[in-house]
């Protein structure tokens, strides 16, 4: 298993720079056919995220997309893939951003009984309460 940068998964789904394309995407094809396994981290999803929206200004609906074709990939491996998906449901339904719904997720997973915050984003989700 080898892990993934987030700087090599934007390249990989991207497109945006000739070479360094052709390099992810050798190291994901090989994996695909040596039956190799690429490690992706919830902060690796998370600044991929944040870089496809602020960077290349994808719109909500795309990010899904993406996300949910990383979930599929057979060589790709999630951190804590469980909470990841609970986390993509939440964002896909909720105003909040998918790093706020993540943050959420492994709060409960940890046994908290609520995550604290400030994002009115987040007012009525599940797991938040809003501080004033």
């Amino acid at each position: 298993m080898r892990g993934l940068d987030t700087n090599v998964l934007v390249r990989y789904l991207v497109a945006d720079d000739a070479e360094q394309t052709a390099s992810a995407v050798r190291i994901v094809e090989h994996s695909r056919g040596t039956g190799g396994v690429l490690y992706i981290s919830v902060v690796v999803l998370c600044e991929l995220v944040w870089v496809l929206t602020r960077g290349y200004g994808h719109a909500k609906a795309e990010i899904v997309r993406v996300l949910e074709l990383i979930l599929r990939t057979k060589q790709f491996r999630l951190e804590n893939d469980p909470l990841v998906r609970r986390s993509l449901d939440a964002f896909q339904a909720g105003r909040g951003d998918f790093a706020d719904y993540l943050i959420g997720e492994i709060c409960r997973q940890a046994g908290c009984d609520d995550c604290i915050t400030f994002d009115r984003g987040l007012k009525g989700a599940a797991g938040f309460t809003l501080l004033r």
